[in-house]
């Protein structure tokens, strides 16, 4: 391992997302391929999320530490401090590779005229400690003030399970051998995994593991989901060769799920992004699934709520609307979620989600049914537009779903919709809603 090229990586990917409002993931993607070594990339990886997840403890030390803390104009020295910090507090790492390394790194950045600075600082960092702080002090403040209007009894373990690191979540793919099958074959690598009393194809991984260790993930035998994004496969359940529009399909896992399960099903995957279409098809392929495998099953670039270019008229049996949304179930999954939402997002979504879900209604054949997902927590988007929904729209009916979806909303005996809160089994934030279609 080179020690200076990842802590300058990691501070050109930080520098991008805390100070030019840039993706995390985006610039990983674009970071990663430059380091040739896998020990590096991962380092990469490491710094950058627990750098994010304690940046309201970094800038506390610069403000204590520092006359004048950098600020945007020295985005990139600002963001090699937070890989600093992130190095030593949470990541443990030892403090004279943490130190030194990050040190030379400034160099690398066009900052060797401040590696002295750099040096003093982290120095202090390692005998002092970073200040303490609430994970809450992350979240910005109109929005930790709406998910505690909307959990009041929740929050804190909201906050506190997002600034955690989350588990790995393996799908096994029922066309390769079933799930007791693939946790043995784990156990004969010396993986430890749990099985999921309340999801079939579910393992839960105690410790993270790159997926080039995983056996059989390059011939698609298992995939990386969430426990909370495979329950939908559940809630959906079209029947045997039902017609299924996925309508917002990208990364492709929930539709592959749906097609690992039942290879019948007539599966049409639309995304308004080509380059997130792509990633469908790149899911596909390496699970062996989709386009020219399976009969019936193709993917299309276009806009679920402009169906006219592409809708050929024949109605679906099941729909799924996972819709976009704020992603404030998967801050520990996405943190840079917390630097870039703002408050006039929420209203935007909204109206789209509506959108989506007002145009998949009408492609819908009566008898049939929906669901509508999102990875937020925060009820505008989940109960509130399912609400509103049903009281819109005369030949829709809530089809409500068992327990093990997680929780209902508080005093509603026969809820139509299930809310998991970050962390709540060890799955993300989610939200499904199932809507059936009156028989005409």
């Amino acid at each position: 391992m080179s020690g200076r090229a990842p802590r300058a990586a990691a501070a050109r990917v930080l520098d991008a997302v805390l100070h030019h409002g840039r993706s995390l993931k985006a610039e990983l993607s674009r970071a990663l391929p430059a380091l040739p070594d896998p020990r590096d990339r991962a380092l990469v990886e490491a710094i950058c999320f627990a750098a994010l997840r304690q940046r309201a403890r970094a800038d506390a030390a610069l403000a204590a530490w520092m006359p004048k803390p950098p600020g945007r104009r020295d985005g990139d020295l600002r963001a090699l401090l937070h890989v600093g910090f992130a190095q030593l507090d949470p990541l443990g790492l030892a403090p004279h590779a943490a130190v030194g390394e990050t040190v030379d790194a400034a160099r690398d950045i066009g900052r060797a005229h401040q590696a002295k600075l750099v040096n003093a600082l982290l120095r202090r960092a390692q005998r002092e400690g970073l200040p303490a702080s609430s994970p809450a002090d992350a979240w910005p403040a109109w929005l930790r003030d709406g998910v505690a209007a909307d959990w009041p009894g929740d929050a804190d373990a909201i906050f506190a399970a997002s600034a955690l690191p989350a588990p790995t979540w393996l799908r096994v793919n029922r066309r390769r051998g079933g799930r007791d099958a693939y946790l043995a074959r784990l156990q004969a690598a010396g993986i430890e995994a749990v099985a999921d009393d309340t999801l079939d194809d579910a393992l839960r991984l105690p410790a993270s593991i790159a997926v080039g260790a995983l056996p059989g993930f390059a011939e698609g035998d298992v995939s990386i989901q969430d426990g909370a994004a495979q329950a939908v496969a559940d809630a959906l359940a079209p029947p045997a060769g039902a017609r299924v529009l996925d309508a917002c399909a990208a990364p492709g896992g929930k539709s592959a799920h749906l097609l690992e399960r039942d290879p019948t099903l007539r599966l049409l995957a639309l995304d308004v992004d080509p380059a997130r279409l792509s990633r469908v098809r790149d899911t596909w392929r390496r699970l062996d699934l989709g386009e020219g495998i399976d009969p019936g099953v193709t993917a299309c670039v276009a806009d679920a709520a402009e169906p006219g270019p592409w809708w050929d008229g024949e109605p679906f049996d099941a729909i799924l609307v996972d819709a976009p949304c704020s992603a404030t179930g998967i801050v520990r999954r996405q943190p840079d979620v917390l630097l870039h939402r703002r408050a006039a997002d929420i209203d935007a979504l909204v109206a789209l989600q509506a959108r989506l879900l007002d145009t998949a209604w009408t492609m819908l054949r009566p008898g049939g049914v929906l669901v509508y997902a999102t990875c937020s927590i925060l009820r505008a988007e989940n109960h509130a537009q399912v609400d509103a929904f049903l009281a819109r729209t005369v030949d829709a009916v809530a089809d409500p779903l068992p327990e093990h979806f997680g929780r209902a909303p508080a005093g509603d005996s026969a809820p139509h919709a299930r809310q998991r809160l970050p962390g709540d089994g060890g799955m993300d934030g989610f939200f499904l809603a199932r809507l059936a279609k009156r028989p005409g």
